[in-house]
């Protein structure tokens, strides 16, 4: 599997055992066979879903109406046997709604707990951004911490735990944009295209035979899969040539790196924290694994670099005056910075 080019980067022993490898194939092409079904093209929509599943991160989908964000994210979900929750957000959805409440019962006198629907394993939060600032704080808290609070009882969210969160960027009216500091808890931000003509054409193919809507015939993974997938990520070996690459990327957003691009202040007004340079960690090593390497090339790193750090980078009010699109900025960054 290794490829010459990129040989000074593998480790002298594999941190995955051939067996591991073999089994996390299968499991792969498990899920491909789902999404194989149930969507037509978007094959930039499935590498960043099944990649935040393996990376153990949460995916930001934005899109106009009609390309199924929420059937990409039902998709997965299905091809997970986990339990799967959607929340409609609406402008008087309260934090109670989705985390969960006590309940007084006036026989025992005593209160109950009743769960919320964000105790699931994955959790799909239709239109995020029509839903109030305090309710938005209480999802991305759960997101961040992993657990709720409720009467001031903890409770655990289960293993693993994804929230796909979408928003429609055209319709503004009773719409609360996420601030920068909350839209960074997510691991990646998939902005979704138009399919190419002889997709559409076969969209409306499956719609009519109703092979969309047919029973799956492809077997899902199991939770203790997707635990297993996660592990292997982790194990995933990077070398610190590729970290330091990581690093130099990140400095470089932020005005500074090994070659600073010049007048970057006159389009990025922050650039990407940390988290950015883990996100962009996690994802080499979930897109390595997927590609059936046991370690991490420069590749991996710039693949999905849109994804990762479009929803990081804060730009100035010129920027956003002229147009200037956070894609093309990043790309500036990676051009700037030689790879190892």
């Amino acid at each position: 599997m290794s490829s010459p080019v990129a040989a000074h980067l593998a480790p002298a022993t594999s941190p995955i055992s051939y067996d591991d490898g073999q089994r996390a194939t299968t499991l792969l092409s498990q899920i491909a066979r789902v999404f194989d079904q149930r969507i037509v093209g978007q094959e930039a929509l499935r590498t960043a879903l099944v990649s935040s599943l393996l990376a153990n991160g949460h995916v930001l989908l934005e899109s106009v109406p009609g390309l199924a964000k929420t059937t990409a994210a039902q998709t997965l979900a299905d091809s997970v046997t986990g339990s799967f929750h959607r929340i409609q957000c609406t402008p008087d959805l309260m934090p109670n709604d989705i985390v969960g409440t006590q309940i007084y019962n006036y026989a025992t006198g005593e209160f109950s707990i009743q769960l919320g629907p964000v105790h699931a394993n994955l959790v799909l939060l239709d239109e995020i951004n029509r839903s109030s600032a305090k309710t938005q704080s209480a999802m991305l808290e759960a997101m961040q911490e992993r657990q709720t609070s409720i009467g001031g009882e903890e409770f655990a969210l289960p293993k693993p735990f994804m929230v796909l969160a979408t928003q429609n960027p055209i319709e503004e009216e009773g719409t609360y944009v996420l601030p920068e500091a909350q839209m960074d808890r997510f691991l990646m931000k998939e902005v979704l295209t138009y399919p190419a003509p002889d997709e559409e054409v076969e969209i409306l193919d499956r719609i009519e035979s109703g092979s969309m809507t047919a029973p799956l015939t492809a077997e899902p993974i199991t939770v203790a899969d997707v635990m297993f997938l996660q592990s292997l990520v982790s194990k995933v070996y990077v070398d610190t040539s590729i970290k330091q690459y990581i690093v130099a990327l990140i400095n470089t957003t932020r005005g500074g790196g090994p070659r600073p691009l010049p007048n970057l202040t006159q389009h990025v007004r922050v650039g990407a924290s940390p988290r950015g340079g883990i996100a962009l960690l996690r994802i080499a090593q979930a897109l390595a694994l997927q590609a059936g390497r046991a370690y991490v090339v420069p590749d991996d790193v710039k693949a999905l670099r849109h994804s990762v750090l479009r929803h990081r980078l804060v730009r100035t009010y010129d920027a956003l005056a002229n147009n200037v699109a956070p894609e093309s900025l990043i790309d500036a960054v990676f051009a700037a910075v030689p790879s190892p």
